[in-house]
């Protein structure tokens, strides 16, 4: 669950150094939620099984206390205990492909632009948008944020807005790094990408930063250059959505070349990169343009026009097909979308200005990027074009408003509107209760990252049986109780979890202490139950957003789900992504499954509240 925001004067309240550690929790009450997290998504037989696992690792002067021992002096000696053990698990680790598997995106409304030159001027103030956000944050003038709801006004940790200008994730053979380059000292500059060809726009021309109208003749001018096919460069940003260690492969072969090397450090060092697209010929609906989000279209549409190792890719379709494609290692979601919605709030208020005096031809073209590839790279080229296309083919996309109520309708219950959606989503896959993530954020905590709220709880497949039940012995009033009951355990377990007090990242850090003192994998780590509940099924997150944009992310495993959500106060809106090669699911029947859920919940709490209403 993503926090819900308000801002505040910043001053000294961004240095996180203030905030307190993430703690350690308690190792009994750990392994006792696991096993009620588990104890309805496996056998009896596999059960009893795990719960004597579970005991020996946990009794007095066992295995488990000692690795909570160490756990604890861990946490004495860094700022964040959890932090790089769950970023090399979560991201660095995964060989999967960035897009799709990945890196989520945010879509903007559909843009109406008469022409090209439309997209170049809504491109220049995306750029001087992102320039000023910059700014703000290399000056420290961000407003704080924090919380709102549970622990409101808590201060929340601002590190992760560092990271968004000046983190690039390295690929490497089994494992990537997450660099960070110090970019504070000048604007810096941005790649724009076009027709597959790599410019670097510088954002100052000597003391003389450049204003809207310097931007968009810069844009034309790349627009221009890549019409020349003599000047054609090799479109090396495929190698960038390939699987990591054919990616990092690929980059070892690519930078034994000098001309090569210098390319990818501008890669390396930029603000961001902002591609500009070629129309697609597609319907622009809503899931269509989810899709072009995360994967280009693939190599055959603008899938090529992108270098999805940067963290910020701003995505400007001469179609009005906008948005930007995230790689999530160095910061959250909610920290992409208060810069995404600091930027469009930008460009609506921009309003055109005269260019600085100089002409056009006055100003110093941008750099094409160039590049040198062997017979061994024009190989890996054609694989990555492959694989890309058959991950694009693969991705089923439903993006769907219910319209019947928001958040407001939910609030008149007295419930939380995330705990509720949650309640519905487990509602829609009742007849195969499975491990569910739902991210928690720790940002009230120094370095804090996320944690996991497993939404998948007994009460909440009681609820689901007792609403899909046909007996008609099952009344409104025992339904209602199951729901409040689940509901209840939802807002139990997210407290939990947000004050640094979930299961999952501690069983991470017990484990990795087991490997860093060189231990044999303890039972409780290799038993299957283990891996069960860590094969995430279902995959979601509330990202909610002020702007008129969604976020949309594909599932995590090949026969899941990936779901986000924005609860607005009248309708709340999903995107619901599945694989098309699974044969165990499918995005348009969650979808239709999640709208009858929500519906019949409706029907429940509305029937409820005017019986308690005609009682009083």
């Amino acid at each position: 669950m993503m926090p819900v925001l308000k801002r505040e004067a910043a001053e000294d309240r961004s240095d996180c150094s203030m905030l307190p550690k993430v703690p350690v929790p308690d190792l009994q009450l750990t392994l006792d939620a696991y096993l009620r997290s588990v104890q309805h998504l496996v056998s009896e037989t596999q059960l009893r099984k795990t719960k004597a696992i579970v005991e020996t690792f946990g009794k007095p002067g066992g295995v488990g206390e000692k690795l909570q021992k160490q756990l604890l002096e861990k946490r004495e000696k860094t700022e964040n205990w959890v932090y790089d053990i769950w970023l090399e698990d979560m991201y660095l680790k995964n060989r999967l492909a960035l897009p799709v598997n990945s890196s989520p995106a945010l879509v903007f409304p559909k843009q109406s632009f008469r022409d090209v030159k439309d997209s170049f001027v809504f491109a220049a103030r995306l750029i001087l948008g992102v320039s000023q956000y910059k700014t703000m944050v290399d000056g420290k003038t961000l407003r704080a944020d924090v919380a709102r709801g549970q622990k409101a006004d808590t201060p929340l940790c601002m590190d992760q807005y560092k990271r968004l200008f000046s983190s690039y994730r390295r690929a490497g053979p089994e494992l990537d790094t997450l660099i960070t380059v110090d970019g504070s000292s000048d604007s810096g500059h941005v790649i724009v990408a076009c027709k597959n060809q790599f410019f670097k726009l510088n954002l100052t021309e000597g003391s003389c930063r450049l204003n809207e109208a310097d931007v968009e003749a810069q844009l034309q001018w790349i627009y221009e250059q890549t019409l020349n096919a003599e000047q054609k460069q090799p479109a090396v940003g495929l190698l960038t959505s390939d699987g990591r260690t054919d990616w990092a492969a690929a980059r070892d072969q690519l930078l034994k070349d000098p001309v090569n090397r210098e390319s990818v450090e501008l890669m390396e060092r930029c603000v961001c990169v902002v591609c500009l697209d070629d129309p697609t010929g597609l319907e622009p609906g809503d899931a269509n343009r989810a899709v072009l989000m995360l994967h280009g279209g693939g190599p055959d549409k603008n899938g090529a026009n992108r270098w999805y190792d940067k963290p910020l890719q701003f995505v400007v379709g001469a179609d009005g097909v906008c948005g930007v494609v995230c790689e999530h290692s160095p910061f959250e979601g909610i920290v992409l979308v208060q810069c995404t919605e600091h930027v469009l709030k930008h460009i609506r208020s921009s309003s055109w200005k005269p260019s600085s005096g100089r002409s056009t031809s006055e100003l110093p073209h941008p750099r094409r990027l160039m590049w040198k590839c062997s017979a061994r790279i024009q190989s890996a080229l054609a694989s990555a074009a492959d694989h890309l296309r058959r991950l694009g083919r693969n991705l089923d996309m439903s993006v769907f408003t219910f319209t019947a109520h928001g958040k407001e309708l939910i609030k008149h219950q007295k419930m939380s509107p995330d705990a509720y959606i949650q309640l519905a989503l487990q509602l829609a896959f009742y007849r195969r209760p499975v491990s569910t993530y739902e991210s928690a954020s720790l940002r009230r905590f120094r370095q804090g990252r996320v944690d996991n709220i497993r939404s998948a709880t007994p009460e909440a497949l009681a609820f689901a049986k007792a609403m899909t039940d046909g007996r008609t012995s099952i009344q409104d009033t025992e339904k209602m109780e199951k729901l409040r009951a689940a509901i209840e355990a939802q807002t139990r377990i997210t407290a939990l979890a947000v004050a640094g007090m979930g299961m999952d990242n501690h069983l991470l850090g017990l484990h990795e202490m087991a490997k860093e003192m060189k231990m044999e994998t303890p039972d409780i780590f290799s038993d299957e139950t283990y891996h069960i509940c860590n094969h995430f099924i279902l995959s979601t997150s509330q990202v909610p957003t002020t702007e008129e944009m969604f976020c949309c992310y594909g599932p995590v495993v090949p026969s899941g789900y990936g779901v986000c959500y924005n609860p607005r106060p009248d309708r709340i809106l999903f995107c619901v992504s599945s694989f098309r090669e699974s044969k165990e699911t499918c995005s348009g029947l969650f979808v239709r499954a999640l709208d009858e859920g929500l519906q019949d919940m409706m029907r429940l709490c509305t029937k409820h509240t005017d019986h308690s209403n005609r009682a009083k």
